[in-house]
């Protein structure tokens, strides 16, 4: 008889008072931290000046934040937000007697965050006249922790699950039901994690690639190909997506490895690297 991970942590990471603070809050947070730590030494390695570098965080984390907020209520439940406007912004649900109630956000999308982001970025650089492709290779080469944190939140929080399943790693995700299903969100936490080193790799040894677009292209494509492949392992999220070919992450999907394969070939068939200012 085959024996299954059962899942079943508690949502709270910790309490202050009565204050709770969330696993996935705390993942998020810890995510970012370790992102800014990464940036700035990156930036301190290329001798940038600090000035440039302060705003960045604010830059990133709104963008990221409104990015996939946005992208969730648009992309996934569209009817719903269209006819409650403030639920998207605000962490508050309106009750059908009219009252308001905190939840928190209830709904990030990573394809909304990572176009949050790329337009934050497009902003910061405007301010900084730092170059676009310096900005974001940057970024590129330590997202991917980030976005190992985040998987790892939804896992704690037994959200973003997989489709049935009896391989002998599966988990019984007891928040959810009793069955045995792919830990979704622990393969794409695994795979940004390997993201990770192979691009701090190619940075250690082509540091003057930063600024041609190549690690970008690299985090992109690597990034949203794994996320086409382990989509068929997760149940779909919404209803209007069963019966679709591809699931709506899928097809969110496809645009930015297209992006990331273009700026892999315009770094490989330019070979020069953008100023950083």
């Amino acid at each position: 008889m085959l024996s299954f991970i059962t899942w079943n942590p508690d949502i709270f990471a910790f309490h202050i008072g009565s204050f709770g603070v969330r696993w996935y809050s705390l993942c998020w947070a810890v995510g970012i931290l370790l992102v800014t730590m990464l940036e700035y030494k990156l930036y301190r390695e290329q001798k940038v000046p600090e000035d440039k570098f302060d705003p960045l965080f604010v830059y990133c984390f709104i963008g990221i934040l409104l990015g996939a907020r946005l992208g969730h209520c648009l992309f996934y439940e569209p009817d719903y937000y269209l006819s409650h406007p403030l639920e998207m912004i605000l962490p508050f649900k309106q009750d059908a007697q009219g009252g308001w109630h905190y939840t928190g956000y209830e709904g990030l999308a990573s394809h909304g965050g990572t176009l949050g982001l790329m337009i934050a970025l497009w902003l910061f650089v405007r301010k900084t006249k730092l170059s676009l492709f310096f900005v974001l290779d940057n970024i590129a080469i330590v997202t991917p922790v980030c976005a190992c944190a985040i998987r790892l939140g939804n896992l704690m929080n037994s959200e973003i699950i997989g489709k049935p399943t009896d391989v002998p790693w599966a988990f019984i995700f007891e928040h959810v039901d009793s069955l045995p299903r792919h830990p979704g969100q622990l393969y794409e936490a695994i795979c940004y994690f390997l993201f990770f080193f192979i691009g701090w790799y190619f940075y250690r040894r082509r540091p003057q690639w930063v600024g041609t677009g190549f690690f970008f292209g690299l985090c992109l494509t690597l990034i949203f190909t794994a996320r086409i492949f382990i989509e068929y392992t997760k149940e779909n999220q919404v209803d209007f997506e069963n019966g679709m070919l591809f699931n709506m992450g899928q097809l969110l999907s496809v645009p930015f490895v297209l992006l990331g394969v273009y700026c892999i070939w315009r770094a490989a068939k330019n070979g020069k690297a953008e100023k950083k200012g």
